[in-house]
């Protein structure tokens, strides 16, 4: 009996080990499949290598050599150093772990050009674990996406993203410094359960449409600071550690001050 159970405990074990194992997918793999107009799906794997979304090395070897950047350039809007990539291919990551950077903005100091990937189709990274940046910085969402679930280890940001579409960020953990400032959701937001370990600004942030705050976690100072709501602003058991910076912030017109007077 006792040669039984470790027998079928050995059988256990290796049935857990097969199943729970993630098995391991390149970067340039996923980037050529893109390029080559395949949809993307991928569960329980691995990502290795950079997934730079703006293909900037490919794109560099189209552009000068040499880009001279002018102050007046920069600071008239002129936007010839800015180099846009539309991805228009469905993209799915379930269960996946980046190992390193995800990249749909890179500024290339060495070409002086700033690299931009834009979505036209469903993106999804459910559950997924970044262990690097995750920077989505300008990126236009013009289909549903999704981010619930999902683990930033080191800085993210989605300063001036628009998402024209369903989104979500519900259950997410960000590790680092979380950045949503001039972010445009265009529908209802929920960042239900998430939970925020560094700073969190959503300055000059718009939702058009409704967010959810429910019983999200703020370990540090919350910005909201110029930031518009439209529609139903849920903050129910709502957490901040520290500070709420709240200046010019309006929910349906108001004031942050007089929305939660009026909450009691």
């Amino acid at each position: 009996m006792k040669h039984k159970i470790t027998l079928l405990s050995i059988c256990l074990f290796l049935f857990a080990t097969v199943n729970f194992a993630q098995k391991t997918v390149t970067a340039s793999s996923i980037m050529q499949d893109i390029k080559n107009g395949k949809s993307i799906s991928i569960k329980n794997a691995t990502i290795v290598g950079v997934l730079d979304f703006t293909y900037m090395e490919e794109a560099l070897e189209k552009l000068p050599k040499k880009k001279k950047r002018s102050w007046f350039r920069w600071n008239s809007g002129n936007s010839s150093n800015i180099i846009k990539k539309m991805i228009d291919v469905r993209i799915s990551f379930e269960n996946c772990t980046f190992k390193n950077h995800v990249l749909a903005y890179f500024p290339d100091e060495n070409s002086e050009y700033t690299f931009i990937a834009s979505f036209e189709d469903d993106v999804l990274f459910k559950n997924c674990n970044f262990e690097r940046k995750a920077m989505f910085k300008y990126s236009r969402f013009e289909r549903d996406s999704d981010f619930s679930g999902s683990i930033f280890n080191d800085d993210t940001t989605f300063k001036y993203a628009k998402f024209e579409k369903s989104i979500s960020f519900e259950n997410t953990v960000f590790d680092e410094l979380a950045t949503f400032k001039y972010t445009k959701f265009n529908t209802n937001v929920s960042f239900s359960n998430s939970v925020f370990k560094d700073s969190a600004t959503f300055k000059y942030t718009e939702f058009k449409n409704g967010v959810s705050f429910v019983n999200t976690k703020f370990e540090e100072d919350l910005n909201i600071k110029y930031m518009t709501v439209s529609g139903d602003f849920n903050i129910t058991g709502m957490e901040v550690a520290y500070n709420i910076d709240s200046k010019y912030t309006k929910i349906n017109g108001k004031s942050f001050e007089k929305y939660l007077i009026n909450k009691k």
